[in-house]
């Protein structure tokens, strides 16, 4: 018993200082643990609820899927981290996004982007530049707003979960997905 209460603390604190011993800022290894719990809780509640983007899954080369917030008053911007995943080799790619628009908008709106890439080529094209541009018109209140996608197009399903807030918003954005240095730094 008091070996216990002796080499519980040493190992706690020896995974805590782990990444820092490899040259890794613990700080890193802690976003990318919250991003990858994020991405994983999201994830089931996708497929959970939804058996189209189940289908998708199980076809997927890959997947990224983003936690994000974007403002609106009659411009918008927002932005999110994320991790894109290659299904084969398990490799993590953490990625940020950022959303900027003109047009009629106002309010707030946290939700999270689940992306879904058919083929292998499609998956390293995100990965490798991440550029996606779109016409947006979406109107969403607390819980209640969906995004459903039942196809790839173009190589990707998108499908968007919204957790709380009020948006409504038809607006021409842009949005930029890139990898994360400082997360991805080893």
């Amino acid at each position: 018993m008091r070996l216990t209460r002796t080499i519980a603390p040493a190992l706690a604190l020896a995974l805590a200082l782990a990444p820092a011993a490899a040259g890794e800022k613990p700080d890193a290894a802690r976003k990318r643990f919250r991003i990858d719990m994020m991405a994983k809780q999201t994830l089931e509640r996708l497929l959970e609820r939804n058996e189209g983007a189940r289908r998708l899954y199980r076809k997927s080369a890959g997947y990224a899927v983003f936690d994000a917030v974007k403002i609106a008053f009659g411009v918008s911007g927002g932005g999110g981290v994320g991790v894109a995943v290659d299904r084969k080799s398990g490799e993590r790619t953490y990625m940020k996004m950022g959303t900027a628009g003109v047009g009629f908008g106002l309010g707030g709106q946290r939700y999270q982007v689940v992306l879904f890439f058919e083929t292998p080529r499609a998956f390293r094209r995100f990965v490798e530049s991440g550029w996606q541009a779109d016409v947006s018109a979406s109107a969403a209140a607390g819980n209640k707003g969906a995004n459903a996608v039942a196809a790839f197009n173009e190589g990707v399903a998108v499908f968007r979960l919204t957790e709380k807030g009020l948006m409504a918003n038809a607006d021409l954005a842009g949005v930029k997905f890139w990898r994360s240095k400082k997360l991805n730094a080893r």
